[in-house]
């Protein structure tokens, strides 16, 4: 009789526990972003980007949805945060991040965080790179072609480490990270990333599951066979066609 109460006791903390565990986005399919493609928000120039960055396959990848609160990870340019400043609406929120390393570099993108700001539901943040300054509850922290950033020689050996616990933090339980990169040769660990701005995709899963983060998928949409994985991404022989890996992370509940 024990036993059985006892039983029945861990079924329903179980039951319980399910309960208000958080419910996972609704799966988005890559045509239901059409609209957030079309906004006016976005540039001529975005919209002729989208079919070789495969914008909406992204999107869906990421599970963005209308009402997130989401984190563009150094928003270079803004071409991502301008999509899904339409994509999460006005009951939305984004943050675009621009490390102050990355604004002494090149003044434009001191202005591309400045125009962001400007976005009814954008917050443009300048922070040192090794501390980013992220909102906590996020829906999603995303970064596109930038991670391996995290590990060129000017900044410090832990960076990455230091970034990685701070979108740990900032997640809700349930949230994503995702992470967008260009291939390095397989094998080759981090020594491709500060000379030919590429990484080895097994390097960025094991830093980040190191801080906390389990793999929740991965999409090889936009790799290349093409690609020799032997150039840096600015070689004009490769430059905009490189082969590049999706990995998606998330935060345990």
């Amino acid at each position: 009789m024990r036993r059985s109460l006892l039983v029945a006791a861990s079924a329903l903390i179980a039951l319980s526990s399910a309960a208000f565990a958080p419910a996972p986005p609704p799966v988005q399919e890559a045509s239901s972003y059409a609209a957030a493609l079309a906004d006016p928000v976005r540039t001529a120039g975005d919209r002729a980007r989208d079919a070789a960055r495969h914008t909406a396959e992204t999107l869906a990848f990421a599970q963005v949805a209308p009402g997130q609160k989401v984190a563009d990870m150094i928003m270079g340019g803004g071409y991502f945060t301008r999509v899904f400043s339409a994509a999460v609406g006005p009951d939305g929120q984004v943050t675009a991040w621009q490390p102050e390393e990355f604004v002494a570099f090149e003044a434009g993108y001191g202005q591309a965080v400045t125009d962001a700001d400007a976005l009814a539901n954008v917050d443009g943040v300048r922070s040192p790179l090794g501390a980013p300054e992220f909102p906590t509850g996020l829906d999603l922290v995303f970064t596109a072609q930038n991670y391996h950033d995290l590990h060129l020689a000017p900044f410090p050996a832990d960076t990455a480490s230091r970034v990685n616990t701070a979108v740990f933090r900032a997640l809700k339980p349930g949230g994503l990270y995702v992470i967008v990169d260009h291939h390095a040769a397989a094998g080759s660990g981090l020594a491709a990333a500060d000379t030919l701005h590429r990484i080895d995709i097994e390097a960025v899963k094991r830093e980040v599951t190191a801080a906390g983060f389990v793999l929740d998928g991965e999409s090889a949409m936009l790799a290349s066979p093409a690609d020799p994985l032997t150039a840096s991404v600015f070689d004009p022989s490769i430059r905009g066609k490189t082969s590049q890996f999706m990995l998606r992370f998330r935060k345990p509940a």
